[in-house]
């Protein structure tokens, strides 16, 4: 951490060093957390899996940075299916920290993104996006 209250990394870039809840919540320095993901981006189909594998093991937070690393290096053109899928994964947090309200937000804005993804009639690296969105309402009722 720097004196300016904020951590960082070597190149000044915001890092958060505290440790993590395995929904996302931060604990208090010291404390024990669930392990945190890498920032480096996956290729697209790996990416999926270890969302997948997040997701079944109940840390959809941190299957929300495995999808938020892949549209930060992604092409342009796939960042409405990136961003869709974190969304998914964070309504999916709110739903779990008991934020309903806040989970259906998040559900409405990825729905949103995978109909104007779906029109591009790009990829989905194997995904079938209705399915994704009827499980994420699923988690949330």
């Amino acid at each position: 951490m720097t004196g300016s209250g904020r951590d960082r990394d070597a190149h000044g870039r915001a890092r958060q060093a505290r440790p993590r809840d395995a929904l996302g919540r931060p604990l208090a320095y010291g404390a024990e957390g669930v392990e945190p993901v890498s920032e480096d981006p996956l290729p697209p189909v790996e990416t999926i899996r270890a969302a997948r594998e997040l997701v079944d093991g109940g840390r959809p937070f941190a299957a929300h940075e495995v999808f938020e690393a892949r549209w930060k290096a992604g092409p342009a053109e796939e960042r409405d299916l990136w961003q869709g899928l974190a969304q998914v994964c964070v309504a999916v947090t709110h739903a779990a920290r008991g934020n309903r309200i806040g989970a259906e937000r998040l559900a409405d804005r990825a729905a949103k993104r995978f109909t104007a993804y779906a029109a591009t009639g790009r990829t989905t690296y194997g995904l079938d996006l209705d399915d994704v969105m009827e499980w994420t309402r699923s988690q949330i009722a």
